[in-house]
This record gives C-alpha cells, structure tokens and sequence, in this order.
C-alpha cells in the first residue's frame, strides 16, 4: 500500500471415504497418483500483493523495482533466501489493489508454482484515505470514515477477493496459496504521548480486525491457508516499547508500514509457519 494502511473436519470425511472405498480403494489411489505428482513437482514460488508483501517500510529497496518498493528485508525475499525454492518470482507492489493483482502479477503463476503469498484488499477499502483523514482531522471525521471503509469491506471486497483467488486456482492449480492479513496498527493504553485519540485507535484497529475477518474467510472459501499476523506482532504494535510498524515516517509512503524488524520478526514466522 503507497501511505496505505493498510492501513482455516475433514477427518470424518477421510474416514467415510476410506470405509466407502474398501477394496476399490488402491485403484482410485492410483488414479489419483499422477495429480499428486504434479503437486509434488510444483515447487515454484511466487509472491504477490501490496506493500505489506513488498516490503515499503523495510528499506534496502532493489533499484528495478521502481516504484513498487520491493525491499531486500521483505518477509518473501528472506522466506526464499532460507528455503531456495525451484524459483522464485517477486511481482508484490506497493499500491497494488486487487485490480493490479489480476492485471500485473500473476505472469509468474504456472503448473510448476507451488507456493503463493498474497496480501491484498487494504487499498481497495481506502486505508491510505482514511488514515489521512484520521491524522489531520478529528474524530467524528475519523470515524466517518473508517465506518465507510468498512462498509466496503463488507459490501465490495468479498467480490473483489473471489476474483484474485479464483485467478490463482486457475493458473496455479498445485500451489499451496497463503493469504497474509493485516496488523493492527495500536496498542491501546499505550505509552504514546500525544497523536491520534484513544477512540481513533480503537477504531483503527477494530477496522484492521474486520477486514481480516474477511479475507480470513475468502481465503477458506478458496481452500486457501489464512495466515494471521497478529499473532507475531502482539506487543509490538504502535505505542509498544519495541513497535515494528513505522508511524508517521519519512520518505512518507513508509508510514503504518511494518519496517524491517516487522517484516523479520512478524512476517517471515508466521508465513514460514503456514507455508
């Protein structure tokens, strides 16, 4: 996101299906065979998405990248530098919405991938907007329009989602697929002096909860694996001791990004683990 805020049984299933085929059972296995070697041989991976998954507010940007801001200390770069993948396609941009996913990312995507990443649907819900209008105005305007994000999120995204999913299932039909949320930008009660009011954090990351709460079921909808990033950043939100999200930051476009030790600490655990 450019100054964007953005700002998961089958058991009983396996079990009937295993009692059901009985003696049939090694034949539909071995039908069944050549698609698994397919997934096994699927061993690409590609990240998509927005800044979070680029990398802005981390630093260390590679030069061709350009505008998209695609960082060295991006939670992707260093999944892939860890694990050497078959191949590894970097097309995360800062900015991208949903649109720009379907448009401009997705080349990469083929039979051989077998990992995607993607974090995607903040700037499609206006996160850059409302934080702005959160930092310069009060909180009746704040909360107007947050409360109009997530309006979006609820009526709009959902679709908009489904159309990035089903394009990943389409080109990608082995790859284990990881949607990423988002952070909550706040600790409340914390030990910031002065800035955004109490009720415009609150609200913040109440917005933050919610369209996590959608992409978490998009992406199982999809029979795609949620990746929630709150879980790392516990404690390290902003008016932590220790915040790995930057605040209000020069160049501005890193502002209520993660920085490097977010995308380290708080990004690459939580995807490695759902990887």
């Amino acid at each position: 996101m450019k100054l964007s805020w953005f700002v998961s049984s089958v058991s009983a299933f396996a079990l009937t299906t295993a009692l059901a085929l009985g003696a049939g059972g090694a034949a539909h296995a071995e039908e069944r065979a050549p698609g698994a070697e397919r997934r096994a041989a699927a061993t690409g991976y590609v990240a998509l998405g927005d800044s979070y998954s680029s990398g802005v507010g981390a630093g260390s940007y590679y030069g061709e990248s350009g505008a998209c801001k695609r960082s060295a200390k991006s939670y992707p770069v260093l999944w892939a530098a860890a694990h050497t993948p078959s191949s590894f396609a970097f097309t995360a941009c800062s900015g991208a919405r949903t649109g720009d996913v379907l448009s401009g990312q997705l080349g990469p995507l083929n039979a051989g991938t077998g990992l995607v990443s993607i974090s995607v649907g903040g700037n499609d819900a206006g996160f850059a907007d409302t934080m702005t209008t959160c930092v310069f105005n009060g909180d009746s305007a704040c909360l107007g329009r947050i409360d109009q994000a997530r309006a979006y999120i609820s009526g709009t995204l959902p679709g908009q989602l489904d159309k990035v999913y089903s394009a990943i299932k389409a080109k990608a039909p082995a790859a284990h697929v990881v949607v990423i949320g988002y952070p909550r930008f706040y600790r409340l009660g914390g030990g910031c002096i002065g800035g955004l009011s109490e009720k415009k954090r609150s609200a913040i990351n109440a917005a933050a909860d919610h369209i996590d709460t959608v992409i978490a079921k998009r992406a199982a909808d999809h029979g795609f694996t949620y990746a929630d990033i709150n879980t790392t950043f516990a404690g390290h939100e902003l008016c932590s001791g220790k915040p790995w999200l930057n605040s209000v930051a020069l160049p501005v476009d890193e502002s209520y990004h993660p920085n490097a030790a977010g995308q380290s600490g708080g990004y690459l655990p939580v995807f490695t683990s759902a990887a």
